[in-house]
């Protein structure tokens, strides 16, 4: 049984254009990241985001148009009009740039309430003698569990406008008497054109294009990197000749050898010199004690 506009919530109207909405612009929105980031442009900068944004806008328009178009023919059996995708587009950024604050600071508040509330509640006597891993999962949960409930309440609250923005077209739209399957065909349409070679011509420029944007913003073809991510380049130990080892090794070797001989013929000198020297020494004691002995003795003291 095919659902009226006056008979169906905003919440589900609203859920239905928007979720695949969402995931039908998706692809195309990760092929911009992509670029960007092959341009250096980062989209969590504020460059990068600004530039995501711009080029995100006839995504949605396309998204928003394409999907609220099939539930406009498939389940609502009324004519979409003419600029579907652009209206809706801009009434929801309208939406979005009065809600989205309002909602922030609704959950912020709602969050910091919660964390002091269980706060007071884990003061309590008895339950500061539980231990500490289950102190912490019951502050969570409780605090967890109440800003879960506000966030889910926001995005039903966005999904009911939202879908009030959808019903007010779609209650303005012109009945359809075709059958199901013109409606069916006429949705098909809508996705893929009736001139087929067009379509696969237009689909392959556009990725030959991409391609060529990609590599032409890579700044090097291989992957690199971060520059924060840099580390000290250590260079390559040269290659080992064998022969110029072997040259090394004997002026090594004969320089070893020569220094050997040195030092062995400057110990044969000093062990030369010191039994010289023990020689000399028992000479110039016994001339010494002779020529103490021949000295006349000293006169000693007058007797009285």
């Amino acid at each position: 049984m095919t659902e009226q506009p006056v008979n169906m919530s905003p919440v589900k109207l609203g859920l239905a254009v928007a979720w695949p909405a969402l995931w039908t612009g998706v692809p195309v929105k990760i092929i911009v990241v992509l670029l960007l980031l092959a341009a250096g442009l980062h989209p969590w900068e504020p460059v990068g985001l600004a530039f995501l944004l711009l080029l995100s806008i006839p995504i949605d328009m396309w998204a928003v148009g394409l999907s609220a178009r099939t539930i406009f023919l498939e389940r609502l059996r009324v004519q979409p009009s003419e600029g579907l995708g652009l209206a809706l587009w801009w009434k929801g950024m309208l939406l979005n740039v009065l809600y989205f604050p309002l909602a922030y600071l609704l959950e912020s508040q709602t969050k910091a309430v919660a964390k002091a509330v269980a706060g007071h509640i884990m003061e309590i006597e008895f339950i500061k003698a539980w231990p500490v891993a289950e102190r912490i999962s019951i502050e969570l949960t409780l605090w967890g569990s109440v800003a879960t409930v506000m966030l889910l309440l926001l995005i039903l609250g966005w999904l009911f406008l939202f879908g009030k923005i959808v019903n007010q077209h779609a209650a303005s739209a012109q009945p359809s008497d075709a059958s199901y399957q013109a409606l069916v065909r006429q949705w098909d349409l809508m996705r893929v054109p009736s001139d087929q070679p067009l379509l696969l011509t237009a689909f392959t420029i556009s990725g030959v294009l991409l391609v060529f944007l990609l590599w032409g913003f890579m700044p090097a073809t291989t992957p690199h990197p971060h520059e924060q991510y840099k580390k000290e380049e250590v260079k390559a130990p040269p290659p080992i000749k064998p022969v110029e080892v072997l040259q090394k090794s004997e002026k090594l070797l004969t320089q070893a050898e020569g220094a050997v001989q040195a030092l062995e013929e400057q110990k044969a000198k000093e062990e030369a010199e010191q039994s010289k020297n023990k020689g000399k020494a028992p000479a110039k004691a016994a001339a010494q004690v002779k020529a103490e002995s021949g000295k006349p003795a000293k006169p000693g003291p007058a007797k009285p």
